[in-house]
């Protein structure tokens, strides 16, 4: 199996959870309507949806080099300096769970940015409905790449009014290992959440160091939300990061539910766990109030 198609840990978990039965499931058809994407498995027929009452939301363009970026945003309606939260989608694309997260975080007084970094391929993710198709993206891209496009959305977002001095970073499988990278990366960030991140990455000159790695570079305090019973990064390997971090006096908290497999937040997944997607919820937003980012 070539490097471009080789399962993360993260993907590990998502096929391993997939669910065996589509009893409460959209129908195929039901679920590209709605904008989710097929390679992700069926679509739960009880979805969270959040509205855009009070916000101002939509897409947009960002500018990176000579290239725009596409991005989805959702802010306070006239609310010009609302903290910037950046969302890390998971390798599903920029896709309406990702998009509704947004609107969410919008909600509790956050300007919220979707960029969708892996746009350089020109492959609309959110149509792909193979997830070894979707490999061959999103394990092309470069970290340095990755960092250089989330520093150009902050930007964005500064420009039009977003106050970047209270910047946080959220992000969901895949997702979750770009806040460690980016929390690593960044002296502006104030906070970073990653729900079951990866860890520890196959090896790749792209990705030259995993998360695990840049315990000892990280410039602002993460919560990690992980799941005990999550098939591709087993608590161990939490635990490990949990140590490496505490041996570097580095700031960061992790909560493990216990029977909650990877990709529990994902509200359109079989994997989906209420009660442990809810208090996560509330984890993280707690944890953006703690370091500044929320009011």
């Amino acid at each position: 199996m070539s490097f471009e198609t080789t399962m993360a840990s993260d993907v590990v978990g998502l096929t391993k959870s997939a669910p065996v039965s589509r009893r409460g499931f959209m129908s195929a058809t039901a679920a590209v309507a709605a904008g989710y994407t097929l390679a992700a498995g069926p679509v739960r027929a009880e979805v969270v949806t959040t509205d855009t009452n009070g916000l101002e939301a939509g897409d947009a363009k960002i500018k990176v080099g000579s290239e725009e970026m596409p991005a989805y945003f959702a802010r306070p309606a006239g609310n010009t300096r609302a903290p910037v939260i950046v969302v890390a989608m998971e390798i599903f694309g920029l896709h309406e769970y990702i998009k509704d997260v947004t609107r969410r975080l919008a909600k509790l007084g956050a300007f919220a940015v979707a960029p969708d970094y892996y746009f350089r391929k020109g492959v609309d993710l959110t149509k792909v409905s193979e997830i070894k198709d979707l490999l061959a993206v999103v394990n092309a891209k470069p970290d340095a790449e990755l960092m250089s496009d989330l520093d150009a959305t902050v930007t964005w977002a500064g420009s039009r009014g977003g106050d970047v001095t209270r910047l946080g970073i959220i992000g969901f499988c895949r997702g979750g290992r770009t806040v460690w990278e980016y929390a690593a990366h960044s002296g502006a960030l104030k906070a970073g959440v990653a729900f079951y991140g990866t860890l520890v990455d196959p090896a790749s000159p792209l990705w030259p160091k995993s998360p695990m790695q840049l315990a000892p570079e990280m410039k602002a305090p993460v919560l990690g939300l992980y799941g005990g019973a999550d098939t591709g990064i087993p608590v161990t390997q939490v635990e490990q990061m949990k140590a490496a971090l505490e041996q570097n006096k580095k700031t960061a908290e992790f909560k493990i539910y216990p029977e909650a497999p990877h990709g529990f937040h994902a509200d359109y997944r079989g994997s989906y766990r209420k009660d442990a997607a809810e208090d996560a919820w509330k984890q993280a937003q707690a944890w953006f109030k703690k370091y500044g980012v929320l009011s």
